[in-house]
């Protein structure tokens, strides 16, 4: 067992971003075994799940003549539209079947704002709004986090940098993460954990 400052983070491993996802990361069921023989290792263990509302900002279907996958401008920056997935009580929002729930101490919902899209597990898109997590984990006494999940490029990676730059100690478990690789976002994404101190192991 891990000291009691360490904690788990596993960011969304939800149905849609599994194989046969809307969102489908490759091979994102995989690291769920993997993720699962962790949880064993840590007094504390923080699930997070994309939880958006119908007609979110940042699905191509809520604006005319965009797909999937093409950038627009929000009020808070650039913005991938995405097609509609994680919507709230849908099967694809539900965390993978093999997923072991009971261990989790918090579940995060994020991307509940219908004009803010929410890929860090700390803050909304527009970088100030928070979800609650630090407040959580800081009231635990962690000070280390070990993430894992989906995907190593979008939410693993502002996760992570968002964790560091609020003076986390962040590991990220490369095994127990699939990436999408959107126009080499991957290793925009590990260039820019390891810019912030992020450890890739």
């Amino acid at each position: 067992m891990r000291a009691s400052h360490e904690a788990l983070i596993v960011i969304d491993v939800q149905n849609d971003f599994c194989p046969g996802g809307a969102l489908a990361v490759a091979e994102g069921d995989q690291i769920v075994p993997e993720i699962n023989a962790l949880m064993d290792d840590f007094a504390t263990v923080v699930l997070t799940q994309d939880w958006h509302p119908a007609g979110h900002s940042s699905f191509a279907s809520s604006h005319d003549g965009k797909n999937p996958l093409e950038m627009i401008d929000m009020p808070y920056g650039p913005q991938v539209l995405w097609p509609d997935h994680c919507v709230q009580g849908s099967a694809g929002a539900e965390f993978h079947k093999d997923l072991r729930l009971e261990p989790a101490n918090l579940i995060i919902r994020k991307g509940m704002n219908p004009a803010i899209d929410s890929y860090s597990a700390f803050f909304e898109n527009d970088q100030t709004t928070p979800t609650g997590l630090e407040g959580y984990l800081r009231g635990l006494g962690i000070t280390h986090l070990t993430m894992v999940g989906l995907a190593t490029d979008f939410c693993v990676h502002f996760s992570a940098v968002d964790a560091a730059k609020l003076d986390f100690d962040v590991t990220v478990v490369e095994s127990a993460c699939r990436g999408i690789d959107l126009n080499g976002s991957m290793q925009a994404a590990q260039d820019a954990m390891k810019a912030v101190g992020v450890k890739l192991v």
